[in-house]
């Protein structure tokens, strides 16, 4: 028997992608993969936290996304860190680009996750890095969150 799409269903979350940038707009691409990284995605071998996409020509790329080896792969393993196409449409492609190319915006992976029919799709984000006292004061307010939490909690 085969198992069922939500036990071997993942979502794969770069955690430091909203606090490293400001999230601007999210989109849903497609991603071209071989049959050994879709293997070691659906066990959740995967890493999002070095990753981005990059615009080249008319194709977008994610770039420094690290999917391990399958295990149970042969000598012909994919490359962990290989650079890996995005499947946009080119309307898309164009508007992302005019937004990357004139505000300086980033393209930054913020998940990877198999839709209802097993379909492996990224979610990226338009960005803009976040200074270093943008970053103190999410900080600080998810202390004084997380304070005013304890005080109900405490008092009801």
């Amino acid at each position: 028997m085969s198992k069922s799409k939500s036990t071997t269903a993942r979502r794969l979350v770069n955690k430091k992608a909203s606090f490293e940038y400001e999230l601007l707009e999210r989109i849903e691409a497609g991603i071209a993969l071989k049959g050994s990284e879709v293997k070691s995605l659906r066990e959740g071998n995967a890493s999002l936290s070095e990753a981005y996409a990059r615009l080249v020509g008319d194709r977008v790329e994610l770039i420094g996304c690290q999917i391990e080896p399958y295990r149970h792969g042969s000598a012909f393993n994919h490359e962990p860190k290989r650079a890996r196409q995005l499947l946009l449409h080119r309307r898309e492609i164009r508007r992302l680009a005019s937004k990357v190319q004139v505000r300086g915006l980033t393209l930054i992976p913020v998940a990877i996750y198999f839709n209802e029919r097993g379909i492996a799709k990224v979610e990226l984000a338009l960005a803009r890095g976040k200074a270093k006292y943008d970053k103190r004061q999410a900080l600080k307010a998810r202390d004084d969150k997380r304070e005013i939490q304890r005080a109900k909690r405490r008092w009801t």
